[in-house]
């Protein structure tokens, strides 16, 4: 499991992130799509490469727009698995 990031490594890392906010020891970006089933589809396609990296985010649907926070909670901050995630994440 990933260590924790110091924070200039996570102001760095985040740089390359754009839409991607610092919230605490999370990262948060909120996705605005076409209407509700785009906002489900989304999701699902996000649970996908979630599984496959065994880290999980949260997420919350709105209408069309769904929020995710990304943190390694087993860590109690940020790594470097939560900016691959975010990465995989904005490559849908």
């Amino acid at each position: 499991m990933p260590s924790l990031l110091p924070k200039p490594e996570v102001v760095q890392a985040l740089a390359g992130l754009p839409g991607w906010k610092l919230d605490g020891d999370e990262i948060v970006r909120i996705f605005t799509l076409g209407n509700f089933v785009e906002a489900v589809e989304f999701v699902n396609q996000i649970t996908e490469l979630a599984e496959d990296a065994n880290h999980h985010s949260d997420v919350d649907i709105r209408w069309n727009k769904v929020t995710l926070r990304l943190s390694t909670y087993s860590k109690g901050g940020l790594t470097k698995a939560d900016f691959a995630l975010a990465a995989q994440i904005d490559a849908i």
